[in-house]
């Protein structure tokens, strides 16, 4: 059968047929349930123009106030425009009265030489230098004692090897540890102080000569000096001479090393070094020469770091304390030093 214009009638569409009553049921219902809910989604307001909700507050007569949004609102919070609390406001303007007040009486604005000292005259910097004097005052005697009584007799003294112990710990940490660390275990160049292996001796005699009179410094007549020839800038040894003077010094403190070039440089060292480092290369501390048996080294025991020191020739320069430190802080030096566990 066909309508008024001739078409056919698709039976599959056609609501009479029972297959189809159905699924056109079901669309009728999801267009009905699509335009309830674009119904319901109210409509979206400009971030500009924030709505906020509606909050009280209490007022002056029992009324009540209305509290008016100051128009921020970011994820559905609203800034409100309410007061700060009075309390709040009166210990924010108390912390404003005292810190003008502190500015007045007490030295506070810094000028060019020192800061103003205030109405009341405090003078921070005099204060530490009074308590400065009274331990000073304090420690007279027993400074007096360490300054005066020998050295080897300080550790049979419980008080006074306990204060030049701490008193020591004080100035190394303050003065040494830039180059010997903090916990004196030296670095490349520097020495440690904690093992037993010294260039110019480790009895407390010794260790107080060297703190007083440093080495090699140049403002002081009476400091420790030597100096190891530069054998190759200087053209005493050709570069295989050195090269087997350092193989012999490797197979001195049994490292490796080409032994053909070790017996010949056993000659070579007899020649050259064995006038400062001994016969054997045990060293000799009357004239800081070290000990080339023990594979310790000041500067590094390495073929390539060996050769650079016998080519060119170290230089190391510690400064004489002598002028920079009191008497009983040298000797409480000396005294720490020598207990870190190296002293002889």
């Amino acid at each position: 059968m066909a309508d008024s214009n001739n078409d056919p009638v698709d039976p599959h569409a056609g609501p009479a047929d029972p297959d189809n009553r159905i699924g056109l049921e079901r669309q009728a219902a999801d267009s009905e349930h699509a335009a309830k809910i674009a119904g319901d989604i109210p409509e979206r307001r400009r971030p500009d123009q924030p709505a906020a909700p509606r909050m009280r507050r209490p007022a002056r007569r029992g009324l009540v106030q209305e509290v008016g949004s100051t128009g921020h609102e970011w994820d559905g919070i609203t800034e409100y425009d309410n007061p700060m609390p009075r309390w709040w406001l009166w210990t924010f303007y108390a912390t404003i009265i005292w810190a003008v007040g502190y500015v007045v009486a007490y030295p506070a604005i810094p000028l060019v030489n020192r800061a103003t000292q205030g109405l009341l005259g405090t003078d921070y910097r005099q204060e530490v230098a009074a308590e400065i004097e009274r331990f000073d005052q304090a420690n007279a005697a027993i400074q007096t004692r360490l300054a005066e009584v020998d050295l080897a007799a300080i550790p049979n003294d419980p008080d006074l090897l306990n204060y030049a112990t701490n008193a020591g710990g004080a100035v190394f940490r303050t003065w040494c540890a830039q180059c010997h660390g903090s916990g004196a275990g030296g670095a490349r160049g520097y020495p440690n102080l904690l093992d037993n292996d010294w260039l110019w001796g480790g009895t407390s005699e010794d260790i107080y000569l060297t703190l007083q009179h440093g080495i090699r410094d140049p403002q002081d007549g009476d400091t420790r000096f030597s100096q190891m020839p530069s054998f190759g800038t200087d053209g005493i040894l050709d570069r295989a001479r050195i090269d087997q003077a350092v193989n012999h010094v490797l197979a001195l403190s049994s490292q490796p090393h080409d032994a053909a070039k070790a017996a010949a440089g056993a000659q070579v060292f007899a020649d050259a070094c064995s006038a400062c480092h001994g016969a054997d290369g045990s060293g000799d501390r009357a004239q800081g020469a070290p000990d080339l048996t023990d594979a310790i080294s000041l500067y590094g025991n390495d073929r390539a770091t060996l050769t650079r020191i016998v080519s060119e020739g170290p230089y190391g320069v510690m400064p004489a304390w002598d002028t920079r430190l009191s008497k009983a802080e040298l000797r409480a030096v000396a005294i720490y030093v020598h207990g870190l566990g190296g002293g002889e």
